[in-house]
């Protein structure tokens, strides 16, 4: 059984795949509810607050996300419900940025400051197979971001425009200290 351990970290060649879809009969299947309760264990093994199936050698479209506001990792944060996404479509609805310093189970012991869009849409189906549509801003729609990008063999490294802003997490603690 997988663990937090055997999450890929970045330079496995599966993370920078583009993932393939979920059929209706393989979201409906045992083996992918398995798939999803192994998923939130890991994510909560590892404290995270996303997991995309990539990061577990699953080169398919799912990610599970659930925001914990008592998270070590990402202090401040509210709560969210838990999100469980099949091939989700995403829609960038301003061209207005915000930028977070986003880390990455698959990339430990750093964080990056990322600006993306800070008003999204995503359409996506849940493991109940509902078609959902949810309209995002703030830090959430920063990790559906985070998480569909792994579905695109995209990571957040990728995305920082400026690699000064690219930090050890001891770093990034002891700036934060200081303010």
């Amino acid at each position: 059984m997988l663990g937090h351990k055997d999450i890929l970290k970045m330079g496995n060649p599966i993370l920078r795949k583009i993932a393939q879809p979920f059929s209706e009969d393989e979201i409906k299947s045992n083996e992918t509810k398995i798939l999803v309760e192994r998923m939130w264990k890991i994510m909560e093994e590892a404290g995270g607050i996303g997991l995309a199936a990539p990061q577990i050698a699953i080169s398919k479209q799912l990610a599970v996300i659930r925001l914990d506001e008592s998270s070590d990792r990402y202090p401040g944060i509210d709560s969210s419900p838990e999100y469980v996404m099949f091939n989700p479509r995403i829609q960038h609805l301003t061209e207005d940025t915000q930028g977070h310093w986003e880390g990455c189970l698959s990339i430990p012991g750093l964080r990056g400051y990322v600006e993306r869009p800070n008003k999204i849409s995503v359409d996506f189906t849940d493991q109940n197979l509902e078609s959902k549509n949810l309209i995002l801003d703030g830090f959430l729609a920063t990790v559906f971001q985070h998480e569909i990008d792994h579905l695109k063999g995209k990571l957040y490294v990728d995305l920082i425009s400026n690699k000064e802003l690219l930090l050890y997490e001891e770093e990034f603690i002891k700036l934060n200290e200081n303010k």
